[in-house]
């Protein structure tokens, strides 16, 4: 087959617009010329790529079977480029950082420093839900670096440590635990809990601590979103156990407090992970060498999420 690798992207941009109209507008490119790619690679492959119905063009068999295809070799390409860019030793280019939704409340604000000092430096963010979407981005070889808690174990990674990443019990003003100082995990049983979606990092930690101290919450509702969460908390629908990093404003501000529960907060640690054999570019490297040796001051910074000022009490 001769297919160019413009053909590619311009395939890979319509699978994941899943409209040609709009993958036009991303690759700054008009329709008709991301149509004809299309009908030109289509020619190639001899099979069609794409079911249409109207404007909407949806994955056909063989397209979704393609597109795994695609995107490896535009991985490929995509390290080539790396690699060359290493021996230039350019600090340049496109950079994708893949995150869970937690760590959204402090990478932008470090990367707008680090760009500060690397403002040749594209940045594309992919915000997940939770950590078992992430894994699966790093799987596909669709980030460059990651920042999660728990370095998956089931893929070949590298991961460093640059960050500690505290966990705390939640409440409204004048909830009735906030006037018992090292409650006991006991204490919340009379109490609803409103806990992240299974598959979150946050939610595995919130289950290992309460195995720790066999204890059996009642989980009253379920949410994929912090924002959600922390709404609800505020409203008074339950507890929750949430990221500090989560919090800065809603403790700022008296909307929320942190219960003093006994053997909290519960630490954890942030990572920057990438697959054991990507070749990192240059700005991946930098970038990452930024997290390690400066992600702790910031966080620890007056306003952050570790310093004192950003809880109601010592953690």
């Amino acid at each position: 087959m001769n297919i160019t690798f413009r053909q590619l992207r311009v395939f890979t941009e319509v699978a994941e617009q899943g409209s040609m109209v709009r993958a036009a507008e991303a690759l700054h490119l008009t329709p008709p010329a991301v149509s004809m790619q299309i009908k030109e690679l289509e020619s190639q492959v001899g099979l069609p790529l794409f079911d249409r119905q109207g404007r909407a063009v949806a994955l056909s068999t063989a397209g979704e079977y393609f597109l795994v295809h695609a995107k490896r070799l535009l991985g490929v390409l995509k390290d080539a480029d790396d690699a060359m860019a290493r021996l230039k030793r350019v600090e340049r280019g496109l950079l994708t950082i893949g995150m869970v939704s937690t760590a959204k409340y402090f990478v932008p604000h470090l990367l707008a420093r680090f760009h500060e000092d690397h403002p040749g430096v594209d940045v594309r963010l992919r915000v997940l839900g939770n950590r078992e979407q992430l894994v699966a981005l790093m799987q596909a070889g669709e980030a460059d670096l990651t920042i999660m808690g728990r370095p998956p174990r089931e893929l070949n990674t590298r991961a460093e440590a640059f960050a500690p990443h505290p966990l705390v019990f939640v409440a409204p003003p004048g909830h009735p635990l906030l006037a018992q100082p090292q409650a006991p995990v006991g204490a919340l049983a009379t109490y609803a809990f409103i806990a992240r979606e299974h598959g979150s990092g946050t939610r595995k930690a919130m289950e290992n601590f309460f195995a720790e101290h066999r204890f059996a919450p009642h989980i009253a509702m379920e949410m994929s979103s912090n924002e959600t969460i922390k709404q609800a908390v505020i409203a008074g629908l339950g507890l929750s156990f949430l990221s500090l990093h989560t919090l800065g404003l809603e403790l700022r501000t008296g909307l929320l407090k942190v219960l003093d529960i006994a053997g909290t907060p519960v630490m954890r640690t942030w990572h920057v992970v990438h697959l054991g054999a990507k070749v990192l570019s240059p700005a991946a490297e930098a970038f990452r060498y930024y997290v390690i040796e400066q992600g702790a001051a910031f966080l620890a910074a007056p306003g952050g999420a570790l310093s004192p000022a950003a809880s109601s009490r010592p953690a």
